[in-house]
This record gives C-alpha cells, sequence and structure tokens, in this order.
C-alpha cells in the first residue's frame, strides 16, 4: 500500500500513454504545437503493462489512461485487454477528446471499460473549432452520443474559458438534461505551453457555481467521497448531474489520492509540482519490479502538502509546460 508522508493512501494513477493530440485547444498548447517527445524516449505498451502491473501489486485500484489524447496510440487497445485482465484493479477508466474513440467502442464495453471523461468544452460548433482549431465537431458529438446511450458512464469535462465559452454553461447543462451523464466544470489551469500570460481567473468555481444557479435556482448539493476533486450538484427535472472542479483554486488538495506517470516515465506527486523520478530507465532493468516499487516509495514518501507547496518547487517555469506533455 502507498501512504504519503501526510498519511493519504494513494490508490490513484492517471497513467499517460502519448504526448500527442490531433486538437490544438488554444488552453492547452501553441497552435503551431509543441515538441513533441520522439518515440523512443517514451514508455512502450509492454513498459506500460509492466508499470501497471506493479503499482496495482502496492495498492493502486484505479487507473485512468490519458495524453494527449490516447486513441492517438495505435497500441492503445493492447494496454487496456491487459489491464483488463489484473483482478486487483477496480476501475480502469479514459480521459479523451472523442474524436478517435469510435472504432474502439464496442470492444471497450467487452472489456468492461466504461468510465469514460470526454473532454469537451463547447455545444456550439462555432466555440468548438473556435478552441480547438480543428474541425471535429460533428465527429465528437457523434461518439459522446453513441457512449452515452450504449450506457456507458460517461463525464464531460468543460473547461470554463473567459472570453470564449462562459456563453455555453447554460446551455450544455440543457442540452444534456435529460442523458444521465456529468458534466463538469473546470477552473482553467495555467498550463498551456507558455503560450498566454496567467495570473488569476474570472471563472473560479463560486464565480461558475453563481452563474449556473442563476439559471437552475432548484437544486441541491450531493455527498462526494472524500477524496473527489469535483464539488457536486443536480438540478431538479435533470437526470444527470454537474460538479464544479477548482482545479486552479485547489480546494481539494487535502484528500488527494493520486499520482502521475507521464508517457516518458516521470513521476509526477502533484499536478503542479516537478518530476521527481524517472521510471524509464528503471523499468528496463532487469530487477525492475524492486526498484520501481522503492522508486515510487521514495517519491511517495516526500509529497507537497499542497498544490501551492507543490508549485514553489519551480515557481517561474511551473507555467511553461503543456497540459499534454504532464498528463492531461
Amino acid at each position: 500500500m502507498l501512504i504519503d508522508n501526510h498519511n493519504r493512501k494513494i490508490n490513484y494513477l492517471r497513467l499517460a500513454v502519448t504526448d500527442r493530440c490531433n486538437l490544438r485547444c488554444n488552453y492547452c498548447m501553441p497552435s503551431e504545437g509543441i515538441d513533441f517527445v520522439k518515440n523512443d524516449k517514451l514508455l512502450t505498451i509492454d513498459e506500460l503493462i509492466r508499470i501497471s502491473e506493479i503499482v496495482v501489486g502496492q495498492g493502486i485500484d484505479k487507473i485512468r489512461i490519458t495524453g494527449g489524447e490516447p486513441f492517438v496510440r495505435k497500441d492503445l487497445m493492447v494496454l487496456l485487454r491487459a489491464l483488463a485482465k489484473m483482478p486487483d484493479l477496480k476501475d480502469i477508466s479514459v480521459t479523451t477528446n472523442a474524436t478517435l474513440i469510435g472504432p474502439y467502442i464496442d470492444e471497450l464495453k467487452q472489456l468492461g471499460i466504461k468510465n469514460i471523461n470526454v473532454s469537451l468544452d463547447s455545444i456550439n460548433r462555432e466555440t468548438f473549432e473556435r478552441i480547438t482549431r480543428r474541425k471535429q465537431f460533428d465527429t465528437v458529438h457523434n461518439n459522446l452520443i453513441r457512449l452515452i446511450t450504449e450506457g456507458f458512464n460517461v463525464r464531460i469535462n468543460f473547461i470554463v474559458l473567459e472570453g470564449q465559452n462562459e456563453q455555453d454553461m447554460i446551455p450544455i447543462l440543457d442540452v444534456m438534461k435529460h442523458h444521465n451523464v456529468s458534466i463538469r466544470f473546470l477552473e482553467e489551469m495555467p498550463f498551456n505551453g507558455g503560450s498566454k500570460n496567467f495570473s488569476g481567473i474570472k471563472w473560479h468555481h463560486k464565480a461558475i457555481l453563481e452563474h449556473i444557479t442563476q439559471t437552475f435556482t432548484e437544486y441541491i448539493k450531493l455527498e462526494s467521497p472524500e477524496t473527489s476533486t469535483s464539488v457536486n450538484y443536480k438540478i431538479k427535472g435533470h437526470t444527470g448531474t454537474f460538479g464544479i472542479i477548482p482545479s486552479f483554486s485547489r480546494t481539494f488538495c487535502g484528500s488527494c489520492n493520486r499520482l502521475r506517470i507521464t508517457a516518458t516515465g516521470d513521476v509526477i506527486t502533484c499536478l503542479y509540482g516537478k518530476p521527481k523520478i524517472n521510471l524509464r530507465d528503471i523499468v528496463r532493468e532487469s530487477n525492475a519490479k524492486v526498484d520501481v516499487e522503492n522508486a515510487l516509495l521514495k517519491v511517495i514518501g516526500s509529497r507537497a502538502k499542497t498544490g501551492f507547496e507543490a508549485q514553489k518547487e519551480h515557481s517561474t517555469t511551473v507555467f511553461d509546460n503543456s497540459m499534454t506533455s504532464i498528463g492531461g
């Protein structure tokens, strides 16, 4: 079992399989993209499986596959098939932009991988294309509806961007009111590859809630697990729910149960912190299991207590990275 130096049980791994993405969302990276990692620097699928086996043996029982866009990786299903066979892994989930998932939906269902987070920052075609810099609205919409109708547990991640999509918060709740989905509104984070300055946000979690409840006045706050990053609500007459994730305000740090491993093997114990160690060379050695276990125990034993504390480790450069390079 992984217990950090603040007595928090770490049982959730966000595992990135690529830093590449087929969209160019303006809050994530510059329009020209970033310097993507060369393939020989990425963990292979076999190495991702091996690391997953090791961490599950240490008590990780939830793995979320992230990117970049995970389905950019052609051999992703090999990893997912392996994960589905691990009896101690209780929850396998995927975060995707839903552009490439279509051909894999049937097999995902067969494998029992039904927890899918869809990144969708607008229900309006023009706004969607302006944010993503790509014309993929129909594909995303069709795949989203298919996931919902085929019984997947769908959560829509909507990052609220000042001057871009705040006008779509109410419409997306209206459009999805009869579907059993959770729409989670996220505060914007400044991991945009240095494409803009970032000192504060207008749409913090309190402002988002106030905006929504001015229209939907009859709502209740739901009880959420202690480790949840979202504060969740249900609007009267809506089948699904909505949540707000204070990803910039970081009010959930005290109960953090997460660990991140990037596509190149960097271990990140806090989204706002520096990488603590790289597992790529370690997992390629003959004594990989013991050495990976020891490396993870070491970094888990020296975690920052909060995201603000972690940010101090590299305060002048923390926001130079693109979200796609640190695991979504």
